[in-house]
């Protein structure tokens, strides 16, 4: 996997001055800037809450929204569902395999040409046994396959899955919580909003005499609005520790993403290396089934076998004579 921390597309921080009004007794804080240092340098992430659409990405049809974080996941689960279609493939390998020695035994019990004798039979007798013996060779190559290749990237993957499916699981509980804080953020502000707006009207009206309002009831709207900006500032603070919390999870998640995929490929190579071996140890064995046939070819002798034939079956000890009148 190249460059995971390139992807931190939906990672962002949100400052009291992006969520509106404070109270007039607290210092707005400035918006944070957070780096994250990759290959290619220095990539600023300073966006609008996560939750927000311009802090995802389109899906490739264009349908919806693909927060940043679940590209990185859609990668890693693009690599489990190829771990899973190679094994597949090297399952249908090994039933080619059986299939294959199958049909090599039940060729070499065939009786064509059983009856040929001399150095020529035993020749003809060896290449049936060489079927047979192939096909044994075929059979160990699939069970090896089985055992070496197919089942540990079937075990790998089970166990891939199970770690995806825990990093998912934590930072979706780490978003939800950030999105609680946010609204409860954004709750406060409105609140903070409508005491500013209640005190404002309060004192115009005791300005103008338009109401009985005393100065007592211009110091409660005053202590509600203060209260409500800390309330607001409180709610801030809450979502800062969450987003902070959620950052420093996301660095780590993804660290541990990495640390997978790059394990994920490298288990693979080594299974791919083992079906190679196999294949060439095969290709090895296959030959040594073949030598015999080879030398006993070596050794077929068209003269010898007339000769042992015609001694066999007595075929010269007895030869025409001219008839006498």
């Amino acid at each position: 996997m190249s460059n995971m921390e390139n992807s931190f597309d939906d990672i962002s921080c949100l400052s009291p001055q992006n969520l509106g009004s404070s109270s007039p007794s607290k210092k707005q804080s400035k918006e944070n800037t957070i780096t994250v240092s990759d290959t290619s340098g220095s990539c600023p992430l300073s966006s609008p809450l996560s939750l927000a659409p311009d802090a995802d990405k389109k899906d490739p049809q264009g349908n919806g929204t693909v927060a940043g974080f679940e590209l990185l996941l859609q990668k890693q689960l693009k690599g489990k569902q190829m771990q899973k279609e190679m094994s597949e493939f090297i399952r249908e390998r090994i039933k080619i395999e059986e299939d294959y020695a199958k049909n090599l035994a039940k060729l070499s019990q065939n009786s064509l040409a059983s009856q040929e004798e001399g150095s020529l039979g035993e020749a003809w007798a060896q290449v049936k046994k060489s079927l047979a013996d192939e096909a044994e060779v075929h059979l160990k190559f699939s069970a090896k396959l089985h055992s070496e290749v197919e089942k540990p990237l079937m075990n790998f993957r089970e166990n891939f899955k199970k770690d995806m499916k825990k990093c998912d699981h934590h930072i979706a509980d780490l978003r939800k919580q950030l999105a609680s804080r946010y609204a409860s953020v954004e709750k406060a502000r409105k609140a903070l909003t409508e005491r500013q707006r209640d005190l404002e009207m309060k004192t115009q009206q005791l300005e103008i005499k338009l109401s009985n309002k005393t100065e007592e009831d211009i110091k409660k709207a005053r202590r509600k609005s203060t209260q409500a900006g800390d309330d607001l500032m409180r709610c801030v603070d809450l979502y800062n520790q969450a987003q902070s919390k959620w950052f420093e999870e996301m660095v780590t998640t993804t660290l541990e993403l990495e640390r997978l995929e790059v394990e994920r490929v490298e288990m693979i190579r080594q299974h791919l290396c083992q079906y190679t071996q196999l294949r060439h140890e095969t290709d090895m064995f296959n030959q040594s089934t073949v030598e015999p046939v080879d030398q006993l070819l070596r050794k077929v002798d068209p003269a010898k076998d007339r000769e042992l034939w015609v001694r066999e079956h007595k075929t010269g000890s007895i030869r025409p004579v001219d008839m006498e009148i």
